[in-house]
């Protein structure tokens, strides 16, 4: 179930979940997940950010709306890259990102959306 992300202690606890678990078996986007929050809240709408939230936590599913569009966040772990993906994590990739994604990369995708 989305949780609204209503404050930076909860984004920041969600950001620290993400990389808890990045250094167990996804250490290949344990660096751009960090780049990638930066990304979200320069561009994120005033609708609040979700998290998906099971069992009492939270989960490498992010929804965001950017231009009055939604985009779903998560990690593949078949590519192990996060996506982004066109209102659910069921649409369409439009980006995977990895620690060899750029910061110009991640400024050039954000900027787009």
């Amino acid at each position: 179930m989305p949780k609204p992300v209503t404050d930076v202690a909860v984004l920041q606890e969600y950001l620290q979940g993400v990389l808890s678990r990045a250094a167990h078996h996804a250490n290949n986007v344990n660096e751009i997940a960090v780049a990638i929050i930066g990304g979200i809240v320069w561009r994120k709408d005033p609708a609040p950010i979700e998290v998906l939230e099971r069992n009492g936590q939270m989960k490498n599913v992010l929804w965001v709306f950017i231009s009055g569009k939604r985009y779903a966040f998560t990690y593949d772990h078949a590519t192990q890259a996060i996506l982004i993906m066109d209102g659910t994590t069921h649409g369409t990739v439009l980006h995977s990102l990895t620690n060899a994604t750029t910061l110009s990369q991640i400024h050039t995708i954000f900027r787009s959306l």
